[in-house]
């Protein structure tokens, strides 16, 4: 009896969906609008602060009025900049948002990714008070799900671990409270090392190559708190009685 193999490409559905979305506002913008017309798309659908400014923002003066207000902090998140732009979030989102997906099931997925990405924009807006640059890109909500892919792919049996069991078993171990994942060595060596890039491109130390725009580290940071600190609201596998051992539950838009 031959063992059916894996596919190579196991993508969740809802993980396609994201990047199908973003690929389609993309070639939308790029070829069926003029430049006028996205110029309106990124005021009615990017994230800019000045909207939330009553010193700067006039009645009139953005369009898309209090519903913009609301959607932004989510549509933002499927503009890209440019192609390179889109294919590097697309890069990053496929094993870390697939690992989520694969965990929390597509609702839990999409939810997690507007709660990710409303966390970057509301960083941003804390750290940009009144700034005119429209913010665009998926970085924040990926940001959110690598912090959660951590909080259970180092466990015994996860994706990442030593002792991994079955593919599909894998990504539904157990995950460690925060403050025991807070304590795991590897975990602490990807947080040093993640907030340290960004941290990087605050100080202008670091640049993507092929992206012009600066980067929006500040809601990478935010997607990324989030993620951590509310992966448990949405992770759907209940801890047992063991978890490593203890008992415990400009003009140019900003890119990221």
């Amino acid at each position: 009896m031959t063992k059916r193999s894996e596919p190579i490409f196991n993508v969740p559905a809802a993980v396609i969906a994201v990047i199908v979305v973003c690929v389609l506002v993309h070639l939308a913008r790029s070829y069926l609008l003029t430049s006028d017309e996205d110029i309106d798309f990124l005021l009615t659908f990017a994230f800019i602060p000045a909207r939330y400014d009553p010193t700067i923002a006039v009645d009139g003066a953005l369009p898309g009025g209090w519903g913009a207000d609301i959607w932004t902090f989510f549509t933002y998140a499927f503009i890209h900049g440019d192609a390179m732009h889109l294919g590097v979030n697309t890069i990053w989102l496929l094993p870390f948002g697939s690992a989520v997906a694969r965990r929390f099931g597509s609702l839990r997925f999409i939810a997690f990714f507007a709660v990710t990405a409303a966390a970057g924009a509301a960083m941003h807006l804390a750290t940009h008070q009144g700034a005119v640059v429209p913010v665009i890109g998926a970085s924040a909500a990926i940001s959110g799900f690598m912090a959660a892919a951590i909080r259970f792919a180092f466990q015994r049996g996860g994706p990442l671990s030593m002792f991994r069991s079955g593919d599909e078993a894998a990504y539904r171990v157990p995950a460690a409270p925060l403050t025991t994942a807070l304590r795991d060595v590897r975990i602490i060596a990807f947080l040093a090392a993640w907030f340290g890039v960004n941290i990087l491109f605050g100080l202008g130390s670091l640049a993507i190559p092929g992206i012009e725009q600066a980067v929006a580290w500040e809601a990478h940071i935010g997607g990324f708190l989030a993620g951590l600190i509310l992966f448990a609201l949405f992770d759907p596998i209940v801890a047992h009685a063991d978890v490593n051992g203890s008992r415990g539950p400009g003009s140019e838009p900003k890119v990221h």
